[in-house]
């Protein structure tokens, strides 16, 4: 598999390229750039700021990036575009082999260093997600979890998504009264006010044409190991999510 080299010329702003080949490219997105547009937000997004690096300056260029998956707009990490439509289709296709894993710090400590959060999320009209009781008013919404590190105000937790719902980690966590540091939306009153401390440290998928396993990894911010003292790489590779 051929892999094609970032000019720096077009280099994307708010997003490192980790890799890109004909088919795709994955990207490291920085804390703040939202994924895809909304009405009120459209212009410096991910997804605006690749076409432009494919377009390399060319007005006329129809050359556009789809979309594959999303994170939140102040989550950090690893982020995966297709070149075309049906490589998106592809990938979407045999997405539930993919493996996303997650880099948190939460609030306080967890009682158990292994555990799963299931719910029935839903939307209200503000925009705020939360659990229901009835499945039929939610979607199941599945996060394992594992303690990588703690210290006596926060935990630094590896994350496995069983399912994609929006704003999951974020809710489970705060519901379970371990909001995510620095999140302003779930965690009120939370004094950190740096960054939503929420990073998609890793990718793990199948390539959609040659149906090799590609495996992306991105460091664990500097902020977060500031938070939470004994948050290593070394740590964070020994630590095992289980799932039961």
């Amino acid at each position: 598999m051929k892999r094609l080299h970032t000019s720096g010329r077009h280099r994307p702003r708010g997003l490192e390229i980790l890799h890109e080949d004909r088919d795709l490219f994955v990207v490291n997105k920085a804390p703040g750039v939202l994924t895809t547009g909304t009405r009120r937000d459209e212009a410096f997004t991910a997804e605006n700021v690749l076409n432009q690096y494919v377009r390399k300056g060319c007005a006329r260029s129809r050359k556009q990036v789809y979309l594959v998956h999303r994170l939140d707009r102040e989550t950090s990490g690893v982020l995966l575009f297709a070149k075309t439509e049906e490589a998106q289709q592809r990938l979407k296709e045999n997405w539930k082999a993919t493996e996303k894993l997650y880099l948190a710090i939460v609030r306080g400590r967890l009682p158990q260093r292994q555990g799963l959060f299931s719910s029935y999320l839903a939307e209200n009209e503000d925009l705020y997600v939360h659990s229901v009781d009835d499945p039929a008013a939610g979607k199941l919404s599945q996060t394992a979890y594992a303690v990588i590190a703690e210290t006596p105000a926060v935990s630094a937790i590896k994350i496995r998504l069983l399912t994609g719902r929006k704003n999951q980690i974020r809710v489970h966590f705060a519901e379970a009264g371990h909001a995510v540091a620095g999140d302003p939306k779930y965690g009120a009153g939370d004094p950190f006010r740096e960054r939503l401390c929420l990073h998609a440290k890793s990718i793990a998928f199948d390539h959609p044409y040659s149906g090799r396993r590609l495996f992306f990894d991105t460091p664990i911010p500097e902020a977060f190991a500031r938070l939470a003292r004994g948050l290593t790489e070394a740590a964070w590779a020994d630590t095992v999510v289980e799932v039961p």
